[in-house]
């Protein structure tokens, strides 16, 4: 009798030592090694992840998916997806970067009205105050400007044309701004040229009128110093 339990008991060993190797093998490989994730699931874990406003694993389940699979159907559309993510972090110059390698790599894409629309937006997040460097209103112009022409009849390309006139307004504002700061320290030269060049490149911007009346008096200070000298 004792002789048949031993034995039942080491069948029974026998069937729990299976079962475990076989599950360990359902998660790891030949030789311990963790399974691979595949596309379909590291696309599903970013999109998920990205639905739940977890962009920094969703950027790291789309970049797995680029750099492991980069022939996958499924790579594309993970490099879109990682862009998207940087910009929802705020890596403004990060997604910049993704949106434009996007664009180099796929110019064909039916998605590129949106990744231009997205590379102004990475600027135009980041535009300064008028009393600061405007070099990212310029850069978001030039993209929103870029978009408007290649495909005037697309829906991105309306948005970026509301995003236009926001542009033209900062950098009117802006030229104002330094105009009026050369006219308050006596710089009236440099004041005209500032309120000359307003007048040609911004006329529709809500500085006409009083760019017009602070060129008058540019033009009367520098007659009274002509006048003294």
């Amino acid at each position: 009798m004792n002789q048949r339990v031993a034995v039942i008991v080491k069948r029974l060993i026998l069937i729990l030592v299976l079962a475990f190797f076989m599950s360990g093998c359902s998660v790891f490989g030949l030789g311990g090694k963790k399974r691979e994730k595949s596309p379909e699931e590291l696309m599903s874990e970013g999109v998920s992840a990205f639905e739940d406003g977890n962009y920094i694993k969703a950027a790291t389940s789309f970049q797995d998916l680029k750099d492991r699979y980069p022939y996958s159907t499924l790579a594309v559309q993970a490099e879109l997806r990682l862009a998207d993510a940087l910009f929802k972090r705020k890596e403004f110059e990060q997604a910049l970067e993704a949106y434009k390698e996007f664009e180099g790599l796929h110019p064909k894409n039916k998605s590129i009205p949106y990744v231009i629309y997205q590379q102004g937006m990475c600027n135009f997040l980041r535009m300064n105050a008028i009393d600061r460097d405007q070099t990212n209103t310029k850069k978001a112009l030039q993209e929103f400007e870029r978009l408007s022409k290649e495909a005037p009849k697309d829906p991105f390309a309306l948005m970026a044309r509301r995003r236009i006139r926001k542009c033209l307004i900062n950098l009117a504002e802006h030229e104002f701004y330094v105009g009026h700061f050369y006219f308050k320290t006596g710089r009236y030269v440099a004041a005209l040229k500032r309120f000359e060049y307003l007048i040609t490149h911004y006329p529709d911007h809500g500085q006409y009128e009083k760019t017009l009346i602070y060129m008058a008096k540019c033009k009367e200070k520098l007659s009274e110093q002509k006048a003294v000298h």
